[in-house]
C-alpha cells in the first residue's frame, strides 16, 4: 500500500487516533492534510493517555515521520504546548528531525481566535479555524512560507493590521491588534519553527517514489465536511478522500486503501441536525454518554449521542469510497437490552433512504429503526482478553460472542463496506481485526 487514508465517517470523534496509532508502526510517514487544532485525537496505551490536536497520531512510533500538511491551518502556540507535553512524556523534540510543517500551511494568529470568539450560531470550537481558512480563500492570509516576506515589508504589516482591526470591529470585538504584536508573533514563529518548515509535499512525493508507506490522517468527520456535510453546521475544510492527497501535496493515484472510522453509535459536538439523537439524561443516550465517556477532546463539551445512522454512513461512503470500515466503541453498547440501527427516514410523511441537503430538512427527519437483541456488558479487562485471544489464536472475529458478531455483520451488510476492525475499548490492544484484513498485523508497542 503506497498510501492509505484514515477518515472520520460521522460527525468526528469516531476514534481515528487509535486506528492511526495502530497503522503508524507499518508506515514511514503520517500526514495530517486538513483542519487545525479544532480536531482532537486520543490514544490510550495502558495507563498513558495522549491527547493530540495538531501533531499526527503516528507520533507514538519513533520511526514514523510526521507532517502537518499543506491543507492545514496551524496554531503555532498550541503546537508548542503539544510539543512540550510530548517532550515531558517521551523526552523527544521531533520538530525539524521527524516532524515537519508545510511551508504552504496557513498560520492561525491571535486575530483569528478573537474573530472566531464572536460566533454564536454554528457552535465552533473558537480556535480560529474558520477565520484562518476564510483568509486563505480571500488570499490575504499568511502561510509559513510568507512570514519572512511579511516581516521585511512594512506596508504588508500595516495592511494586515488595518484589515484585522476593521474585521474585529465589525463583529464587535473590542480588542485590537498592534503592529508590534503582529511583528513579534511572526518573528517568534520563525525563530521557533524555522528548522521544521519545509516543502513537505516534495518530501512525501519523494518518499512514495522510494517505495515508502504513507498514512494520511483526516480530522473531523464526513458530516462536518464544508461541501458535503450538514451545512452550515460544518467545519471549514474538505475532510473527505478527495482532499486527502491534495492537502498533503501529492496526487490521488497513490491511494490504495481508504478506511472510514465509525462508532457503533453516533455522537456530535456543537449545533446542527442529527436525526438519531437521544436524550442524554436517561435511557440508551445516557448509557452511551456515561459508558463511552463522551466529552470532546478539544472542547471538553458533552457530546450528543444517538443510534448508529446507516443513511448518514452510506452518504459518507458515497463521497469517500471506503475500502474498509473500522467500527469503534462497540463495547459501549454492552448492557443494553436492545440495539437499534437507523435504516431510513420519514420526511414529511415520505419514506426516504438518502441524506437530505438542507439542514432544516435533516432536522425534520424521523429515523426508521431496525432493532437487535443486545449483549451483556463486559469489563475492560474482559474485552482486552478477548482481543488478545483473537490475536494469539489468529481467529479474528470468531473470538467475539455471537451477539456482538451479529451486530458487526449487520453493519457490514447495511453499509456495503467490509468491516476490517472492531474497537472494544480505548486501549490500543482493545481491537479485533478481521482475519487477513488490513488491520490484521502483529501487535506493536509504542516505541517512545
Amino acid at each position: 500500500m503506497p498510501a492509505s487514508i484514515v477518515l472520520g465517517a460521522q460527525w468526528g470523534d469516531e476514534g481515528k487516533g487509535k486506528a492511526i496509532d495502530q497503522l503508524a508502526p507499518h508506515s514511514s510517514w503520517a500526514v495530517r492534510f486538513q483542519g487545525g487544532n479544532n480536531a482532537g485525537h486520543t490514544i490510550v496505551l495502558g495507563n498513558t493517555t495522549i491527547k493530540l490536536h495538531q501533531i499526527p497520531s503516528g507520533v507514538t512510533s519513533m520511526d514514523c515521520n510526521l507532517v502537518l500538511g499543506d491543507g492545514m491551518v496551524i496554531d503555532p502556540w498550541v503546537l508548542e504546548e503539544e510539543l512540550d507535553r510530548w517532550y515531558g512524556l517521551s523526552g523527544e523534540r521531533p520538530e525539524g528531525k521527524r516532524l515537519f510543517i508545510s511551508e504552504r500551511a496557513s498560520v492561525i494568529l491571535p486575530f483569528h481566535r478573537l474573530y472566531d470568539s464572536a460566533d454564536k450560531v454554528v457552535g465552533t470550537t473558537g480556535r480560529g479555524i474558520g477565520p484562518a481558512y476564510r483568509d486563505r480563500i480571500e488570499r490575504v492570509g499568511i502561510r509559513f512560507a510568507d512570514i519572512p516576506g511579511v516581516l521585511a515589508d512594512e506596508k504588508k504589516i500595516e495592511s494586515q493590521i488595518s484589515r484585522m482591526n476593521h474585521q474585529l470591529n465589525t463583529v464587535k470585538v473590542d480588542q485590537q491588534i498592534s503592529v508590534g504584536d503582529l511583528k513579534a508573533n511572526l518573528q517568534w514563529i520563525l525563530d521557533r519553527y524555522s528548522d521544521a518548515i519545509k516543502p513537505t509535499g516534495l518530501m512525501i512525493d519523494m518518499a512514495l517514489r522510494n517505495g515508502e508507506q504513507i498514512l494520511l490522517e483526516g480530522a473531523q468527520g464526513a458530516m462536518l465536511d464544508i461541501d458535503q456535510g450538514t451545512y452550515p453546521f460544518v467545519t471549514s475544510s474538505v475532510v473527505g478522500r478527495a482532499n486527502a492527497t491534495h492537502g498533503a501535496g501529492i496526487h490521488p493515484g497513490w491511494i490504495e486503501e481508504c478506511f472510514g472510522i465509525t462508532k457503533a453509535y453516533v455522537t456530535r459536538v456543537g449545533n446542527g441536525p442529527m436525526p438519531t439523537e437521544l436524550v442524554l439524561d436517561a435511557g440508551p443516550g445516557e448509557h452511551m454518554a456515561r459508558i463511552g465517556h463522551e466529552y470532546g477532546t478539544t472542547t471538553g463539551r458533552p457530546r450528543r449521542t444517538g443510534w448508529l445512522d446507516i443513511i448518514a454512513l452510506k452518504d459518507a461512503h458515497r463521497t469517500s469510497g471506503y475500502t474498509g470500515l473500522v467500527v469503534t466503541k462497540l463495547d459501549v453498547l454492552g448492557g443494553l437490552d436492545e440495539i437499534k440501527i437507523c435504516v431510513g427516514y420519514e420526511l414529511d410523511g415520505k419514506h426516504i433512504t438518502y441524506f437530505p441537503t438542507l439542514a432544516e430538512d435533516i432536522a425534520r427527519c424521523i429515523p426508521i429503526y431496525e432493532t437487535h437483541q443486545g449483549f451483556p456488558a463486559l469489563s475492560d479487562e474482559e474485552w482486552i482478553a478477548m482481543a488478545d485471544r483473537s490475536r494469539a489464536e489468529e481467529i479474528g472475529y470468531a473470538a467475539m460472542p455471537e451477539g456482538v458478531r451479529n451486530i458487526v455483520k449487520r453493519i457490514e451488510y447495511l453499509s456495503g463496506i467490509p468491516v476490517v476492525s472492531v474497537g472494544i475499548g480505548p486501549d490500543r490492544r482493545a481491537s479485533i481485526a478481521k482475519k487477513g484484513g488490513a488491520f490484521d498485523n502483529p501487535e506493536t508497542k509504542a516505541s517512545f
